[in-house]
């Protein structure tokens, strides 16, 4: 689709989200959720390769705090800010739960990269046992051993496209991506490098999924860093 004919669509779409939509039952969640499925893929579960993240099965407070966070101004994209700044916590709260509990298949991970050997070797040690001298935790001492996320706040980090992941970090290490106050990634992601982004959101780019892609339910141990995103 062209981009001009995408924005038409979205934004007529856009109508079907706001509270005085009319074309479908108030109970009856899923039309009013198309514009987001028209950038997200089907039902929120867009391919590894596509640049929208997918919502599906993400943790349903990450999902809301994101949507707040789009329409309170601390994350900025214009088409998501145009959908969501007239919308209510409880209505965020709707859309967040109703992706959240779709259990869908992820697609196929492709291999295929231009990253070299020595970019992914770095990528992986960030991601597994992160950086102790310029304190920089691991990947997985927050998103979990297996990069599936944590309930009810840290989302997945496998089964994201590479250009999502380094756009987003690097919207951390830029300060245009901010948290509520703990804000734990705005903290890391300031200390890293481009080269960093690029060989961390290269190697997570590969990881297959796991035989269970659901987010975990706890951390087996503490936070490195307190985060607003989780509760004490």
């Amino acid at each position: 689709m062209k981009p001009l004919h995408h924005l038409a669509a979205l934004l007529a779409l856009a109508f079907t989200l706001t509270p005085f939509a009319h074309a479908a039952p108030a109970d009856d969640i899923a039309p009013r959720v198309a514009a987001c499925v028209a950038c997200h893929g089907r039902e929120g579960a867009a391919s590894s390769t596509a640049y929208f993240p997918r919502l599906a099965g993400k943790p349903a407070g990450y999902l809301f705090n994101q949507l707040v966070s789009f329409r309170d101004g601390r994350r900025f994209n214009s088409d998501m800010t145009h959908l969501v700044q007239h919308l209510s916590d409880d209505y965020l709260r709707e859309i967040a739960g109703y992706f959240a509990a779709l259990d869908l298949p992820y697609p196929p991970i492709s291999d295929r990269t231009d990253a070299s050997t020595a970019t992914l070797a770095r990528g992986k040690t960030l991601a597994q046992e992160g950086d102790a001298a310029r304190k920089i935790p691991a990947c997985v001492q927050c998103h979990g051993a297996t990069l599936t996320g944590v309930q009810p706040g840290i989302p997945a980090l496998v089964g994201l496209p590479r250009l999502y992941l380094s756009s987003q970090l690097g919207a951390w290490l830029t300060d245009d991506r901010h948290a509520l106050a703990p804000d734990c990634m705005a903290q890391v992601g300031r200390k890293l490098t481009t080269t960093d982004i690029n060989a961390v959101a290269s190697w997570l780019a590969l990881q297959p999924m796991p035989a269970d892609p659901k987010p975990l339910a706890a951390l087996p141990g503490p936070l490195p860093l307190p985060c607003s995103a989780m509760p004490k």
